[in-house]
């Protein structure tokens, strides 16, 4: 098919209300920039969708919500796929190319209390106190980082597996299941869920994942009509901001759902800055780097944070024994 023969361009992507969000907002920029072509959404159900009780960790981590995407840009039943970025392995599928990466939203992660409970607190939303949980109270959330981080500072938190889409996880609270749960702000405030955050986590306290808050679309490597069509759509200071973050990741070898947590900020000077921390499971032992360079060296970035890591110890914390 001739370049500017393509009348339809097919989005894969899981089926979950944030994930049919997510193509749908890659959707509506595509037909902004591409006149005259209509965009199809071909549904995929992954792994991580059909099975909600095992432990993601149990399950491999990498890969559970991304790849039978991926297979259906391979095998031609679609042209691009759109992930949670923070989902997506750092190493390159064969035969694909991590090709567009739009505006990011907030990257924060956020406390949710059950809608019974008033914090009589407003201001607390821009704080990262959560004094306002009990000794013991049990915590929603199967994420390894989000649970070591928090038991660094509250080791008598209770930590327990919270799987399923956003209304699932907050209904369960609600339910009475938990006594708090911790989801991605940008989630929580692309679903129409802005109101149930009671605090937003953030550094110190609370580093998010490697690529929260931004999306990841990869199409086929020789497709060069949708490669020029993603990076119209991208933005420049995120890809480098997420560059840095994933670069990161891969060098210390270390998986999607790691103990691992990140933040970047770009200077009033341009320099970008990238901050990481590995933590033990159990949250006893935390680690910290940082190193700020040039957006252009992003990946030389988040290697030189990872040495830095490595040489304080991260290897031990992130060994399948720690």
């Amino acid at each position: 098919m001739a370049d500017d023969d393509r009348n339809v361009i097919r989005i894969a992507t899981r089926t979950s209300p944030l994930a049919l969000w997510q193509a749908n907002h890659v959707r509506d920029q595509i037909l902004e920039r591409v006149e005259g072509c209509s965009v199809e959404l071909v549904d995929v159900s992954t792994i991580g969708d059909r099975d909600r009780a095992t432990a993601l960790a149990s399950m491999g981590g990498q890969g559970v919500f991304t790849k039978e995407v991926q297979n259906a840009v391979l095998n031609g039943k679609a042209d691009l796929a759109v992930h949670s970025l923070k989902d997506l392995p750092t190493d390159a599928t064969d035969g694909l190319k991590l090709a567009g990466i739009p505006e990011r939203a907030p990257v924060a992660d956020a406390l949710v209390l059950p809608d019974h409970v008033d914090i009589g607190c407003p201001e607390r939303l821009e704080s990262m106190s959560f004094d306002v949980l009990t000794a013991g109270a049990k915590i929603g959330t199967g994420s390894p980082r989000r649970q070591a981080q928090l038991l660094h500072v509250r080791p008598d938190l209770q930590m327990s597996e919270n799987r399923g889409n956003v209304e699932t996880r907050i209904q369960k609270l609600d339910d009475g299941e938990f006594d708090a749960i911790i989801l991605a702000e940008a989630g929580l405030r692309r679903l129409g869920h802005a109101d149930r955050i009671s605090s937003l986590l953030v550094p110190p306290l609370m580093l998010h994942a490697v690529g929260q808050g931004a999306l990841g679309i990869e199409c086929r490597e020789d497709d060069d009509f949708i490669i020029d069509l993603l990076q119209k759509i991208s933005d420049t200071n995120v890809v480098a901001a997420v560059s840095a973050e994933r670069s990161l990741l891969r060098d210390l070898r270390a998986g999607c759902h790691a103990p691992v947590g990140t933040t970047t900020s770009l200077g009033d000077d341009g320099r970008l800055t990238l901050r990481g921390v590995v933590l033990s499971l159990d949250g006893a032992d935390r680690l910290e780097a940082s190193a700020t360079d040039s957006p252009e060296n992003a990946e030389a970035l988040g290697i030189e944070v990872a040495a830095q890591l490595r040489e304080i110890g991260a290897e031990r914390l992130l060994a399948p024994s720690s």
